[in-house]
């Protein structure tokens, strides 16, 4: 039987197999163009879908089979930009209206069962919408790496049969439990490495990143979004995203920075498939 992510899909465990992933789809208009032209004609190989946002539903009219998951979503992050839960969910409201903006907001007020039911209908409805999904992928990493929550990601993982992303720049003893070790004792995948890194505008983290890729599967995630004056009204925030767009679609500085990594491309549905084929 072989053990390594890599020997399960086929490649040599020394193989460099990089993911591209192309967080919060459906978040905004200019992010719905931007990912998609980053997965048509740039470099990025998968996104994730957040089902309650404003422009879920406009991501999922115009996806042409691309590799999909769900961007499980309890967090309302931008002051002016606001989404909530598409469950009764008391619970998960912030004072503000629609989910709390900060993951200490939510973990201080979150029930675990309506977290449960909540991010199942999530998943429920992109499948209903018609999206194979690939993966599940929490935003901000707000039920990785909290026991509670985590036993529901993990939960639904098992449920749905799909991989998902963990970090690996933080430790299993920082995190205060062996996270990666419950989800491989449940037969669930997820990449070897993932930099737990959200600061907008991704060059200098992914160039460095490939700069230093390892063996086995990594996963790096880009936010483009194209330029329109929606995307500016959240103020400096964009600069970093429509700078993703320009470096995953229009620079050739990534294509050659992979090239000269040695990767090989990838996405969340090879690994769902082989999870999957036992």
């Amino acid at each position: 039987m072989t053990n390594t992510l890599n020997e399960r899909l086929g490649h040599s465990p020394t193989a460099k197999l990089l993911i591209i992933s192309c967080d919060d789809l459906g978040s905004f208009h200019a992010a719905n163009e931007g990912i998609f032209a980053a997965l048509r004609t740039g470099v990025a190989t998968c996104t994730s879908l957040m089902v309650p946002a404003p422009w879920a539903r406009h991501a999922v009219l115009n996806q042409r089979g691309e590799d999909i998951g769900v961007h499980l979503t309890m967090n309302s992050e931008h002051d002016l930009y606001r989404w909530g839960p598409i469950t009764h969910a008391p619970s998960l409201l912030s004072g503000e209206g629609g989910f709390p903006r900060t993951i200490d907001d939510l973990w201080e007020h979150a029930d675990t069962t309506e977290v449960l039911r909540e991010l199942r209908a999530q998943i429920s409805r992109a499948i209903e919408w018609g999206i194979d999904v690939t993966h599940l992928a929490p935003h901000l990493t707000a039920i990785t790496l909290r026991p509670e929550f985590f036993d529901v990601y993990l939960e639904l993982a098992v449920e749905f049969n799909l991989p998902i992303r963990l970090p690996s720049t933080i430790t299993e003893a920082q995190a205060g439990f062996p996270f990666r070790k419950l989800a491989s004792d449940e037969g669930i995948l997820f990449p070897d490495h993932f930099d737990h890194d959200w600061r907008e505008g991704s060059r200098s983290r992914v160039l460095n990143a490939l700069a230093n890729l390892q063996s086995g599967v990594t996963e790096i995630h880009v936010q483009p979004c194209i330029d329109t004056p929606e995307i500016r009204a959240l103020g400096e925030v964009a600069d970093g995203w429509i700078d993703d767009y320009r470096f995953v679609v229009e620079d050739s500085s990534l294509r050659d920075a992979i090239e000269r990594s040695g990767a090989s491309l990838i996405g969340y549905r090879q690994i769902r498939d082989a999870m999957r084929a036992g």
